[in-house]
């Protein structure tokens, strides 16, 4: 891949990050507000294990099948809407304490990578922006693989760093919020999960992560 057309990709992967918080920002900042920034990580790596699938099926061509079939990927979605609805309402509702919250179990690693893979395979449409997106940096001349390999690696790494920043300033959030107490946090967490839901309820056909 020639490094000019390389660079124009990594601008507009840059460009299209620089945006408010979307779903799974919310998810990682409301992560990292209750379980701090390490912990967070395991919802990180969920989100981006589930892009790495997507990609894969933009690779095989499953974005054209969800392009003409979408009615069949919408009951995702809104299994998706209902999931992160859920956990915002046990947040809201939940009397944990802040001990019980950090604990360090194999159990809530899973959890948490659990909620970033789901939040992000929630939206079936991420495949259709893999699909039009990589193609328009493609060189039809040059071995294809690597290219969508090289793409996909650096959608992945700009994408892991800006929910790092993100849980980062979820973490700066948390300081204060446990100021006033650990309820609050619960409270705050609960509705950024539902405003997560609201979003992903808002997302269709435009090109969404």
């Amino acid at each position: 891949m020639p490094m000019d057309i390389y660079l124009v990709y990594l601008a507009a992967v840059a460009v299209f990050f620089a945006t408010p918080p979307d779903t799974s920002q919310l998810l990682i900042i409301s992560n990292s507000v209750r379980h701090g920034l390490r912990r967070s990580v395991y919802t990180i790596a969920g989100d981006l294990t589930a892009n790495s699938l997507q990609m894969t099926g933009a690779a095989f061509g499953l974005a054209a099948i969800i392009a003409t079939s979408a009615s069949a990927f919408i009951w995702i979605k809104w299994l998706g809407v209902a999931y992160l609805v859920w956990i915002g309402v046990q947040l809201i509702l939940s009397k944990e304490k802040a001990d019980h919250v950090t604990a360090n179990t194999s159990g809530q690693s899973f959890r948490l990578f659990r909620q970033g893979f789901v939040t992000s395979m929630a939206n079936p449409f991420a495949v259709v922006f893999f699909g039009a997106l990589f193609p328009q940096f493609i060189d039809p001349t040059m071995p294809v693989l690597p290219q969508l390999f090289i793409l996909g690696i650096t959608y992945l790494v700009v994408d892991g760093a800006i929910l790092l920043l993100w849980g980062w300033l979820g973490v700066r959030a948390a300081t204060a919020l446990k100021r006033f107490s650990f309820g609050l946090v619960n409270k705050v967490c609960g509705a950024l999960m539902i405003g997560a839901a609201a979003l992903l309820a808002s997302k269709d056909f435009q090109p969404q992560r």
